[in-house]
């Protein structure tokens, strides 16, 4: 059955999961919220009530994201420049923040970058760029509001977007892989000792979710995502509303003991590469029908 075929038995629902104003009076802080999943999930909790900030380095995309968003949802939403590398520009965009909403109650770490490259063909800049962006922006974001949080003795809850590949390395995304294992043991450590100043920190491990964003750069043809699906036992890449509703779940009040948990979003895709006869799958009813004459006519031999 082809992966086209075997979609239709997992359809994608949309809307979202959890009540209307669920967030009401609530501040959230999104980083890479001008495009892809960070749009999503910062246009999912606006429309649930939530003053939303979303930051990013590109001061156009974010202005009209920002107006996009406001205008399909009835509530303001302030951008803020934000170059996550940089300590300073953090706690910039971060006072302008509290300045317009007061201390966030959720912050989502969602800024990325990847390069699909043979790592031998990467500068060192190259490298340093991803990691920077990934586990070094995380932790900049992190650190800043995690400490105005704990001075002012106010709890949060923190998420951030890994991916399967953290666990398991993978060729070719070397950069990203390391940073992303790094985003998870922050998420598992501070889940232990920030838990006392009233915080979660939980992380969202996806599979392939096709966004303009991040997949025009990675997979520009298209041809590598068509190879892809087959390796995914619902045969189809995921919704951005799927992961936003996985989101809303861990940020929100519903899930208060949910914490230092990494929660993987694959379609099966993870189990099924590590599985070494999984790829079994391809054999087709005939061949299998022919290895059973051949097995029992050596038993009966």
């Amino acid at each position: 059955m082809s992966a086209k075929e075997r979609s239709k038995y997992f359809p994608v629902k949309q809307g979202l999961m959890v009540p209307p104003d669920a967030f009401k009076g609530k501040v959230a802080f999104v980083t890479g919220g001008a495009t892809g999943l960070g749009y999503g999930m910062a246009t999912a909790l606006s429309q649930l009530g939530a003053d939303v900030v979303i930051a990013s380095r590109s001061e156009d995309r974010l202005n009209k994201s920002a107006e996009e968003i406001s205008k399909s949802t009835g509530r303001k939403v302030f951008p803020v420049r934000m170059d996550v590398r940089r300590t300073d520009d953090v706690a910039a965009a971060v006072d302008k923040a509290v300045g317009e909403f007061g201390l966030p109650d959720l912050i989502i770490n969602n800024a990325a970058g990847n390069f699909i490259s043979p790592t031998e063909r990467l500068s060192a800049n190259a490298f340093a760029t991803i990691i920077g962006i990934v586990l070094q922006g995380t932790a900049n974001v992190t650190l800043d509001l995690g400490k105005r949080l704990i001075k002012e003795g106010r709890g949060a809850a923190f998420l951030a977007i890994s991916a399967d590949y953290a666990t398991s390395g993978s060729g070719f995304v070397v950069p990203s892989a390391c940073a992303k294992a790094g985003v998870e043991a922050m998420t598992r450590s501070l889940a232990v000792e920030w838990a006392r100043y009233g915080m979660r920190f939980n992380c969202i491990s996806p599979g392939p979710i096709e966004t303009k964003g991040a997949f025009s750069r990675l997979d520009p043809t298209g041809q590598f995502m068509e190879k892809f699906m087959e390796r995914i036992p619902v045969g189809r890449a995921g919704d951005v509303n799927e992961l936003v509703n996985l989101a809303l779940y861990l940020l929100s009040d519903y899930s208060t003991w949910m914490n230092g948990q990494v929660i993987r979003l694959n379609g099966g895709e993870f189990p099924c590469g590590a599985g070494m006869f999984n790829g079994l799958l391809q054999v087709t009813e005939e061949q299998w029908d022919a290895l059973e004459a051949m097995i029992r006519s050596v038993k009966g031999s």
